[in-house]
């Protein structure tokens, strides 16, 4: 008896990745990538996206479940697409019901693509975590989740745990702080401003990679952006941490690279903002599934 498989899909804003998932082990086979703008430009978003669901199906004809982490706000149903800002031709388009439509006898899973993430994490891991944790991604945006009782928290309406969106320094969010554009210009002001030596350029031109590289090889001013990040994302993190009361936090997402940079600031934070109670048995992680974390947790879904 082999492995239930299940049809991943990772809609993100640059390009729709899609693989088969096989559940045990979490090996991604007929992997398939498209971008984004060209099926948008198309005007026919859901149909380009449906012949490319049909093509993995016909490959795949045991394949009975699909699941779908989309980039925003979803029905509190998980059946249509409200808000995604990324992909706006989709804004309240009811997904499931046109695929279930299209493709019968097939089951569509819905989530918000860090709620997916996130449950990604629990089945596939490298190590088992607990059945309670937040996640956060750090990327071009800030995302994140709450998995409680093996379950995604949804909260009210659906969409609860948006951490990008909470309020935090400068009268912004966090992710208008901490966001891959805003880290950069944050860091070229910061080198602006900046009179020791440091291998940073001056002339503008700061990427993440060189921030990491800079930190890595003991650079100060590239510590310095690091820990004003660390204490933007820690004070976020001591909120979440007691509103939710789950100790133990998993960090991924493509800037999570900085990941021993940031954590001495959070953990000053969380060292100032919590009392003994959280602090007990606090754990914040690097999550593991790296690029593959989207598809993996759409394929996630389907365990429901």
């Amino acid at each position: 008896m082999s492995s239930a498989e299940y049809l991943g899909i990772d809609v993100g804003g640059t390009n729709v990745k899609m693989g088969i998932v096989e559940a045990d082990t979490g090996k991604i086979s007929n992997f398939y990538s498209h971008d984004t703008i060209s099926w948008r430009k198309s005007g026919h978003f859901m149909d380009r996206f449906g012949d490319a669901v049909a093509l993995q199906l016909l490959a795949n004809k045991d394949v009975k479940r699909v699941g779908i982490g989309l980039p925003g706000m979803l029905s509190a149903d998980r059946t249509v697409a409200i808000e995604i800002t990324a992909i706006p031709e989709i804004n309240n388009t009811p997904i499931v019901d046109i695929l279930t439509r299209r493709f019968a006898g097939v089951q569509f899973f819905l989530a918000n693509d860090a709620n997916a993430a996130a449950l990604g994490e629990y089945y596939f891991a490298e190590e088992k975590i607990t059945e309670n944790y937040i996640f956060i991604t750090l990327g071009t945006g800030v995302g994140g989740a709450a998995i409680i009782n093996k379950k995604i928290f949804t909260g009210g309406d659906g969409n609860a745990m948006e951490p990008g969106h909470i309020p935090s320094r400068n009268g912004r969010v966090l992710e208008r702080n901490i966001g891959k554009v805003e880290l950069l210009q944050l860091a070229n002001q910061r080198r602006q401003e900046f009179k020791g030596e440091t291998q940073l350029p001056g002339d503008g031109d700061i990427s993440t990679t060189g921030l990491v590289a800079a930190a890595a090889e003991g650079d100060e001013l590239a510590q310095q952006i690091w820990d004003e990040v660390g204490e933007m994302l820690g004070e976020a993190l001591a909120s979440l941490i007691k509103v939710l009361d789950i100790k133990q936090v998993l960090i991924g997402g493509g800037l999570s690279a900085s990941f021993d940079y940031i954590m001495p600031a959070v953990n000053r934070m969380l060292d100032y903002w919590l009392n003994p109670y959280y602090k007990n048995g606090l754990s914040i992680k690097k999550a593991t599934l790296g690029n593959d974390a989207g598809l993996l947790g759409a394929a996630s879904l389907c365990f429901e």
